[in-house]
């Protein structure tokens, strides 16, 4: 799958509240790490794992599901293996009116659950990290030593 870089940025300019589906309380996990990332850059991260609810990760209470979280919620990012996306994908659907993203992780991938998704008006990611993404294209990656392909007289 194909996005366009304009397309991704407009996705993370304009999401602020999200509810990480899988989110890992482990430090060294990446869910945890993205998670976290995505808190210092101003997103609001509801995590939702039924292990650790009722615990608070990233300043928030960990959520058991979906049902449970608030109803603000721009976009759900999915840490689960791909053969539960379509469970979750149904759920956000029915849960949140105005939700605007279904995102899915590097290794997740679901044709049937993202054209569902596509058909009730989402924008669908899959196989993408929106970490990697926004330091991608908001210029953060170069710091790190990588070339992104953007010019600038900024450090």
């Amino acid at each position: 799958m194909t996005y366009s870089d304009a397309y991704l940025k407009k996705i993370l300019t304009r999401t602020r509240k999200i509810a990480m589906v899988g989110v890992s309380m482990n430090p060294v996990r990446p869910s945890f790490f993205v998670g976290r990332y995505l808190s210092l850059k101003g997103f609001e991260v509801v995590p939702v794992n039924p292990g650790h609810a009722g615990k608070r990760l990233f300043g928030a209470e960990v959520r058991a599901d979906l049902a449970s979280c608030p109803d603000d919620i721009d976009m759900v990012d999915i840490f689960r293996r791909s053969e539960a996306v379509p469970t979750i994908v149904d759920e956000a659907l029915e849960r949140f009116k105005g939700l605007k993203t279904i995102w899915m992780q590097i290794g997740v991938e679901h044709a049937e659950a993202a054209a569902k998704a596509e058909a009730a008006g989402m924008d669908v990611i899959q196989n993408r990290c929106p970490k990697i993404e926004y330091q991608r294209l908001f210029h953060e990656l170069r710091m790190g030593g990588f070339n992104t392909g953007h010019v600038s007289s900024r450090l």
